[in-house]
Formats: C-alpha cells, structure tokens, sequence
C-alpha cells in the first residue's frame, strides 16, 4: 500500500519484479516487468475454496488444486468461465469424473499440513503436498521460480479410482498459432483436438512450454460452447449459449496412477525462435523429482531450490552438497562457486530451527543463525531460526559473504 502511494504521490517506479509468500493463506505470487504468475494452494489451515454464496461459483471445486495461472496482457483468461473446463485448471492434477459433486461440496479443508514457500523477495519456490478432499488423489507438486522462465514439478501421482487423471499446464482463449515441436520438427497445428508423442515444447500466445524429457501430450485449439447459467444461478444470468475459442494442453496419466510424475517448463514472454533456442541451450537443470526431493538449479542466475519432503542430500555442483536434517524448503545462491546466500523455510510450521550442512567452510555467525565447522567431515553445520507464532511459514535469509 505505501509502495502504491508513493507511486502516486512521489513518481516512483514499482517494483517490477518480485516473489511474494502469503504464509497465512498458502498464496504464492511471482511478477516480472513482462509477466506475472501465481500458485493458489490450501493446507489444514486454510479451506480450498470459498463457499459458494449468492450461486456463483458453482463448479469451483478444484479451484485451489496448485492452480498456476500465467499472464503476460491480463486477458488470457477474460470472460472464459462459461466455456471453462472446472476438471482441467491450469497447474492443478485432477481425477476426472463423469460431473462435479454438488455446489454444496465445493468448500472443503485441507488434509496436509507441508504447504508453503521459501523467498528471498526475488526468487522463490513453491510446494504443495496435495491430497484431493474429493478424490482418492495424492500427489507432490512443486514450482520453482526465475527470471525468464519457472519449472513444475510432479511426483508420486496415485489415485485408487479406476479414472483418469490430468495435469493441466493452461487452458486459456485461444490467440493466434499453436506451434508444436516433436523430436526437432515444428508445425503450426490445424484447429481441433490432439494427441502428441515425444513433444520438445509447446508455443501459444507468447507463451512456451518446454519439456526436459521428451513428453506425450493432449492439445485442443478449438471453439468451445457453454452458458453463464452453467456457473451461476442468479435470476439475471443469462442462459444464451457462448462459444469461445479456447487453448488448452495437458498431460494424461492414465487411469488409476501409481507413482507417475512430470516435468515442464514454463516459459513466458517469449518466441517459436527462443524456445528452439532453449531446447538446445538449457541453463535449468532438475537436480531430483522423486517423493523425498525435489530440486532446481538455474546455472545462469547460480541459485538452486529444494524442497525436502524429509532429510536428504543433494549436489549442488561437483564441490558442493547440501543435506537437510529435517523436512523444508532450501533456496541457495552461488556467487562465482561460492556461498553467498541461504533462503530457508518450514511449510509444516512445527520446527523453531532448520538445520543442514554443506561441505565447505563457513565461518559466519548471525543474530538469527549459527555455523559450526566439522573438519572430520570437512562439513559445516547451519542452524537457522525460523519464525514462530503468526509469522511460522514466513522465509528466512542469510547472508554468508
């Protein structure tokens, strides 16, 4: 609010480039000059959704599943409610049934309490230990966020229900070509539905998708028709039939999943020649995509993200390896191969410190941290002070040169 203010009262530039954790509602934001995402996610703190009053929001049942919505204009998504796929939201797994439950079930808390985010006010990742209050669904989802570009992460996807289920990357208007590449090939696809083996990546509306494992994927660029009445039942919504031109692309599990996972890239702001580009430059490794660890390192900007579902290790670089004592989230930034900063934070708010260890020498101590020196091990153990009370799941950052 004072940053508004100020941008009225005394001209100041805002700030065009942030990651901002709303701790107490599971909400994560990310902006960049050219874009700006979101995770909406819930915990057995928060509720899913909202309850739906004045019969609005009828079929908002999955709303909160991870939903990751990507803007670059702030009208991809303008007006496509009543055409929209409420089984299909963007970022989210869903188990997909033949209709949703009644409105009266749309409200439901959350069953994990491992729900949160580290940042350091620039960068940040995200995780959200899903489990479905309406479906026989788990699974473990994470984003990780940069600056041209963020990674989805899923693993451990298990549903005991003889149904598919989907991971949706965007269903959104439909703006000009769909471009798709498939093993170095590229085309500009015809309007319909698809279904697509080995995928490189994925381009709409100046959006890229990119895969690091080559990827079977589900595509449709088509018209779509629905009615207002479909999401709201007051006297004055109109039952006239809309039809849109929608994009949307997801990746099909199967029926009854056990243990699948998935992997993409997220490229916003960006061409047909960058994501060619990038498909045969990658400077973001995936470290680790597996029920225990899941790991980001962005070599450009030297910042890796981790989210440890419980203790473990990971490499850093050939020097370098970071081990966690205990469950959380772990953001390092290098500088020039060495340490230069520590995000840390705790999306179960049940520890007062994270402690871990890397295999070099710190010697540093702050007011909220301490480093003790293991020659033996040639480890240094880091002991940090996380928020309690109203500020637990806050981030916490330390400066180690």
């Amino acid at each position: 609010l004072q940053e508004i203010a100020d941008i009225r009262n005394k001209g100041i530039k805002p700030t065009l480039s942030h990651a901002t954790f709303f701790w107490n509602t599971e909400h994560f934001t990310f902006q960049r000059p050219d874009w700006f995402t979101s995770v909406r996610m819930y915990s057995i703190r928060t509720h899913n959704m909202e309850v739906p009053y004045n019969s609005e929001g009828l079929l908002n049942h999955h709303r909160g599943d991870g939903a990751n919505h990507i803007s670059r204009t702030g009208d991809e998504y303008y007006d496509i409610f009543p055409v929209f796929d409420y089984q299909m939201i963007p970022g989210a797994t869903i188990m997909q049934k033949e209709t949703l439950p009644d409105p009266d079930q749309v409200q439901k808390l959350g069953q994990t309490h491992f729900v949160g985010a580290v940042t350091d006010g620039v960068y940040g990742a995200a995780t959200f230990d899903f489990k479905s209050p309406h479906d026989p669904l788990i699974a473990r989802k994470s984003w990780f966020f940069f600056d041209d570009a963020y990674v989805a992460l899923g693993t451990g996807i298990s549903c005991t229900q003889q149904l598919p289920v989907v991971t949706t990357l965007n269903q959104c208007l439909l703006r000009g070509d769909v471009i798709l590449s498939s093993e170095g090939k590229q085309s500009a696809l015809s309007r319909g539905e698809h279904n697509y083996d080995n995928v490189d990546w994925v381009f709409h509306d100046g959006i890229g998708y990119l895969f690091p494992q080559k990827t079977s994927l589900e595509l449709k660029n088509d018209s779509v028709t629905g009615t207002w009445w479909n999401i709201s039942k007051q006297t004055s919504t109109d039952k006239s039939p809309v039809t849109k031109d929608i994009f949307k692309l997801w990746i099909d599990h199967g029926k009854r999943p056990s243990d699948e996972l998935y992997a993409y890239i997220v490229v916003p702001a960006t061409t047909p020649e960058k994501m060619r580009q990038l498909h045969s430059e990658r400077h973001i490794d995936i470290l680790m995509n597996s029920p225990e660890i899941q790991a980001v390192k962005n070599k450009d900007l030297e910042i890796t993200q981790a989210v440890f579902y419980r203790g473990g290790e990971i490499t850093i670089n050939e020097n370098l390896q970071l081990s966690s004592d205990n469950q959380g989230i772990v953001m390092v930034k290098m500088k020039e191969d060495r340490l230069a900063e520590i995000s840390v934070s705790d999306p179960s708010r049940e520890l007062s410190r994270f402690n871990l260890s890397v295999s070099a020498k710190i010697d540093k101590q702050g007011e909220n941290f301490q480093t003790v020196w293991n020659a033996d091990q040639s480890t240094t153990h880091i002991s940090i002070a996380l928020p309690q009370d109203n500020y637990a799941g806050d981030s916490v950052t330390i400066q180690l040169n």
